[in-house]
């Protein structure tokens, strides 16, 4: 297995980033918040996992050791595979998705696009003493909570890493999150990339 991967990041697109490795450029998929933190030219270092299938082999790329344990705890679950175990942790981090199945929120698990009602319960009921206790309380409202400045700027990274400018990123986002009240949390930070990337289409500034 390998476990993680540290070199110069070569490219970064919507999905997956390339990381120069001993000269050799290895693809990992990732999820947008881990897209988001990678800067084309600049070294990196990810825990990964490697899955096998028997006409592929795919890399996947984490932030951490910790959200990488919960990628491939969650494929456990009966149907969940890769892409859609990537998927609920591009919606919900690693103590989103714990505090969703201790509390039994299935409204929030059925945020994660393929996950249904019947899904949702199946994901409660097989991971409901696997994934633990959130490792950090759920930030409140108020003092040392996340703001929507701070998602705000973590969509407009992302899209910067794709190689648009600041500018146009953040009328881009601006543009997505017009008439929206309240913060951004982090259910809605894959969401807003995407429609930004429509608004933004095919130039680059």
């Amino acid at each position: 297995m390998i476990a993680s991967v540290h070199g110069m990041v070569l490219a970064v697109r919507l999905d997956a980033a390339v990381v120069e490795v001993g000269g050799v450029g290895l693809l990992l998929q990732a999820t947008p918040a881990t897209l988001a933190g990678l800067r084309v030219g600049s070294p990196a270092r990810l825990a990964t996992t490697l899955v096998v299938r028997e006409d592929s082999l795919t890399l996947f790329g984490f932030a951490d050791a910790d959200e990488r344990e919960v990628f491939e705890i969650l494929q456990t679950v009966s149907g969940v595979g890769p892409r859609l175990a990537l998927a609920m942790l591009a919606v919900h981090t690693p103590d989103g998705l714990r505090r969703a199945v201790v509390g039994e929120d299935l409204a929030a698990l059925k945020r994660v696009p393929g996950i249904g009602h019947k899904g949702a319960q199946r994901i409660v009921l097989e991971l409901a003493d696997r994934l633990g206790p959130p490792t950090e309380a759920a930030p409140a409202r108020g003092a040392g909570a996340v703001t929507e400045p701070d998602r705000r700027d973590q969509v407009v990274d992302a899209l910067v890493g794709l190689g648009w400018n600041a500018r146009a990123a953040q009328d881009a986002v601006a543009g997505v999150l017009a008439g929206t009240e309240g913060p951004l949390d982090d259910a809605e930070v894959a969401g807003v990339l995407r429609a930004a990337l429509r608004a933004l289409g095919g130039g680059r500034g």
